[in-house]
């Protein structure tokens, strides 16, 4: 269990999403923090990562890996498609 508020993570998590931000961007795509709800990190993959085979690579093997490593081993990042900023709590975790 996180025993961590939600607004305590803020600051990890986006300074993770900061050193990972680079790599990400190399490929032409980029990650943005959309909400933090009970340790679930919602975040967009914009760019050319939208459609890209290895997004879900991306996404679990790198940013997730890295904030298990860096912040908590149970934090879990979903990634939000576009136009469903409005529905976090209708996406898979």
């Amino acid at each position: 269990m996180v025993q961590f508020t939600d607004e305590e993570l803020r600051p990890a998590v986006e300074n993770v999403i900061a050193k990972v931000r680079p790599s990400i961007k190399l490929d032409g795509g980029d990650i943005e923090l959309i909400a933090i709800k009970d340790a679930v990190v919602y975040v967009q993959l914009k760019g050319a990562c939208v459609g890209c085979a290895s997004s879900g690579t991306t996404l679990k093997f790198g940013v997730e890996r890295q904030m298990k490593a860096l912040i908590h081993p149970e934090i879990v990042v979903v990634n939000v498609p576009f136009g469903w900023e409005d529905k976090l709590d209708q996406l898979g975790k």
